[in-house]
C-alpha cells in the first residue's frame, strides 16, 4: 500500500523573482537562511531572489545557490509546523537533489550552499566554452528518443516521463533533433537553456567541482536520497562524492527514480521550492498519487496541515 511521503525539491528553471519571500518575511528561520547565504557567498543573494532583475536570477551561477536557499527555506516553515510528519524518501531534480540531500542530513547548509555556487559558475563556463542547447520531445517514449539521439549526434540529458524526454547537442544537432522528432510524431520543444545540461559538454564543470565536493563534509542521509545518476538511492559519502560528479555529465533518471520512490510505498509526493515542474511531472505519471506544492505561506500552511492531521 503506498501511504508513505516523499519530500521533492525544485531544479533549475524553477526559479522566480520574488519567491519564498513571504516565508522570510514571515518566519525567522527563513530569514535567516537567507542571510546565511549572503554572508557565506559574500554577495547578496537574497536581493537577487527578492528583487532580481529576472536576468541576473536566471544567470547559471545565481540561480542554482537561489533555488537552494529558497527551497530550503520552504521544508523549513514546513518542518516548523509539522515536525512529526515522517518522510520515506527524497529526491530533487539536478540541483534539488543537493536541496534533499541537505534535507537528509547528508551535508550542512553551508556547504550546500559553496558546492552550488561553485557547481552554477562552472557549469556557466562550460557552457560558455562549448555553445550548446537542449530539447525536450514529447508524445516519443524513451528509445524512440534515444534513436533520434543516435542519428543526430545528440546526448539524452533526462529521462522526465515515459513520453518526455530531453536531448542535449550542438545548436544544429538539437535542431535536427527537433526536426526528427516532429516528423515522427513527437513535439519538439527547444529549451532556453545556457547550455546542454547533464551531457558530455559539461565535463569539465564536473571535473571543477571534484576538489569542492572532496571538500565538503558528506555524510550518509538519514532518509533515502534517490541519485539522478543511477536512478536508486544514494550510499555512503564516497558514493555520494562520485554519484553527484557523475550526475553533472550524464542523464538524470527521473523515471527511475519516481519507481524507486513507488517501490518504497510512496503515495504523497510534496515538492518543495518555487514552480511545479516535478508534482506536473508525477501527475501525468502517477494519476493515482497525492500531490502538494509547498513554495509560499500559504501552501506550506496548506501542506503541513494535510500531512499532520
Amino acid at each position: 500500500m503506498n501511504d508513505k511521503n516523499a519530500a521533492l525539491f525544485a531544479g533549475q528553471g524553477a526559479q522566480a523573482v520574488g519567491m519564498a519571500r513571504d516565508l522570510a518575511e514571515a518566519r525567522p528561520a527563513c530569514r535567516a537562511l537567507f542571510d546565511r547565504a549572503d554572508a557565506i557567498l559574500g554577495w547578496s543573494l537574497s536581493e537577487a531572489v527578492f528583487e532580481g532583475p529576472v536576468e541576473r536570477l536566471t544567470r547559471t551561477d545565481v540561480c542554482q545557490p537561489a533555488i537552494f536557499v529558497a527551497s530550503a527555506a520552504a521544508w523549513t516553515a514546513f518542518r516548523e509546523l509539522a515536525p512529526a510528519v515522517p518522510f520515506a524518501a527524497m529526491a530533487g531534480l539536478s540541483l534539488g537533489e543537493w536541496t534533499a540531500l541537505w534535507a537528509a542530513g547528508a551535508v550542512s547548509f553551508d556547504d550546500a550552499v559553496r558546492i552550488l555556487a561553485a557547481r552554477g559558475r562552472l557549469m556557466q563556463e562550460a557552457c560558455d566554452a562549448a555553445p550548446s542547447g537542449m530539447v525536450s520531445i514529447l508524445k516519443l517514449d524513451s528509445a524512440a528518443c534515444e534513436a533520434i539521439a543516435a542519428e543526430t549526434g545528440c546526448a539524452v540529458t533526462n529521462y522526465n516521463a515515459a513520453a518526455q524526454t530531453v536531448l542535449g547537442g550542438t545548436h544544429e544537432q538539437v535542431a535536427a533533433a527537433a526536426a526528427a522528432a516532429s516528423a515522427k510524431g513527437g513535439r519538439a520543444v527547444v529549451l532556453k537553456t545556457a547550455g546542454a545540461y547533464h551531457s558530455p559538454f559539461m565535463a569539465p564543470a564536473a571535473e571543477g567541482l571534484a576538489p569542492v565536493l572532496a571538500a565538503a563534509q558528506i555524510k550518509a542521509p538519514a532518509v533515502p536520497v534517490l541519485s539522478n545518476y543511477t536512478g536508486r538511492p544514494h550510499g555512503g559519502p564516497d558514493e555520494i562524492r562520485a554519484a553527484m560528479l557523475a550526475q553533472i555529465a550524464h542523464p538524470v533518471r527521473w523515471t527511475d527514480d519516481t519507481a524507486a520512490m513507488t517501490a518504497l510505498g510512496v503515495g504523497t509526493f510534496v515538492e518543495f521550492g518555487p514552480g511545479a515542474v516535478l508534482t506536473g511531472m508525477l501527475r501525468r505519471a502517477l494519476p493515482e498519487a497525492r500531490l502538494f506544492n509547498a513554495n509560499a505561506v500559504a501552501s506550506v500552511e496548506a501542506a503541513a496541515a494535510a500531512l499532520a492531521g
